[in-house]
């Protein structure tokens, strides 16, 4: 192989990596509570600012307790004002362990999900 053709390959390989990383992907960048928080009193609701705007139809939000039963008193909702913010409201919570799951589908249809927890004190 000459080195056209290896540089004209490294150059189209590079082309698609590169394409990837342009697609969005919704990516949390604040959390509240945040993850990993000991908090005191319990929160009301559980929101999430990501990086890109979200599609709501397909976006979640669930929080369970330590038993896996679910604390949400509601559906999620994306923000009708800012796409990029998710909320849910909560029941009243019991001091422990809560998990935070989220899927956050972007616009453009790219998924992206995680989790996380926090404690009430």
């Amino acid at each position: 192989m000459n080195k056209t053709t290896l540089m004209r390959g490294l150059v189209a390989a590079s082309t698609l990596v590169l394409a990837q990383f342009a697609c969005a992907h919704a990516y949390p960048r604040h959390q509240s509570p945040e993850a990993g928080a000991t908090v005191s009193p319990a929160p009301h609701e559980v929101s999430i600012e990501f990086d890109d705007a979200l599609e709501p139809a397909f976006s979640s939000i669930t929080v369970t307790d330590g038993q896996g039963k679910p604390v949400n008193s509601g559906k999620s909702a994306v923000d009708a004002g800012n796409k990029k913010l998710m909320k849910v409201a909560l029941a009243s919570l019991a001091p422990g362990s809560y998990t935070v799951a989220w899927v956050a589908v972007a616009d453009d249809g790219h998924r992206t999900q995680g989790h996380y927890t926090f404690t009430v004190k």
